[in-house]
């Protein structure tokens, strides 16, 4: 079973850690080549593409030209610690054990605009770069013509290594569409909360509790995707009148 979530747009790579150890990026040939394409952008431009303020867009934009190909440790972080968010804020990596540690690393991936696929503790360098963004590629105009294939065919590659075809989408709809599932199995925890007489997905709520879910399988070094089911933090319960085969719903 592989768990995948969505990066964060906020990040920290000031604050200390608890965990030394890194590994190395998959795609660091792909982040270098969507890199450079990135710098030829200036920052009014960079603010259109990626539908952001002015000021996120300088800031962005001095992040591209401080990006290196081949960083120091100075200027990386695992990306687990790195990004901040209501899915982080659930996750809770600062807390997690040295073994803690090592389950995520085989079992929790994040998907990114930049760097494709993720282990928890590969180092990254500052960025912003959303999966949705119309950037122009070698493979045409946005960033599923660039990743799809090469995500696709990594996970595969990662789920057949460890026998196993299941993957539990915690990830966003617009990193999960950067997959073509095929024969992977995905199942896909939906999160609703009871609000003016129904259950509705309130967005705020269902991030938090995307990583929550993935601390609670961490932590309990859960391998047996039925197991999950028994998740039950931030008042989150499974509803198994609500569920299907394929969406698990958690509701309170």
């Amino acid at each position: 079973m592989l768990i995948l979530i969505s990066p964060a747009k906020t990040l920290d790579f000031e604050s200390p850690v608890n965990f030394s150890e890194s590994s190395e990026i998959t795609f660091r040939k792909e982040a270098a080549e969507l890199m450079q394409i990135l710098r030829k952008h200036k920052p009014e431009e960079l603010s259109k593409l990626m539908a952001i303020s002015t000021k996120l867009a300088i800031l962005n934009f001095e992040r591209f030209r401080q990006w290196s190909p081949a960083p120091n440790k100075k200027q990386e972080r695992q990306a687990v610690l790195a990004y901040k968010g209501n899915v982080y804020d659930g996750l809770q990596a600062g807390q997690f054990s040295e073994t803690d540690f090592h389950f995520a690393q085989e079992h929790l991936r994040i998907l990114s605009g930049l760097y494709g696929v993720l282990k928890p503790l590969d180092s990254i360098q500052p960025y912003r770069l959303e999966m949705g963004t119309p950037l122009i590629t070698k493979k045409g105009l946005g960033l599923y013509k660039f990743w799809t294939a090469k995500i696709t065919k990594c996970l595969k590659q990662q789920l057949k290594a460890e026998q196993s075809g299941i993957i539990l989408n915690l990830a966003s709809l617009e990193y999960m569409k950067a997959i073509a599932p095929g024969k992977m199995k995905v199942i896909t925890p939906v999160f609703q909360d009871y609000h003016h007489g129904r259950y509705k997905i309130i967005s705020i709520y269902a991030k938090h509790a995307r990583g929550a879910m993935s601390r609670f399988i961490i932590q309990n070094k859960i391998t047996d995707i039925g197991n999950i089911c028994a998740f039950q933090m931030d008042g989150y319960s499974y509803n198994n009148k609500m569920s299907t085969q394929n969406h698990w719903i958690f509701t309170r």
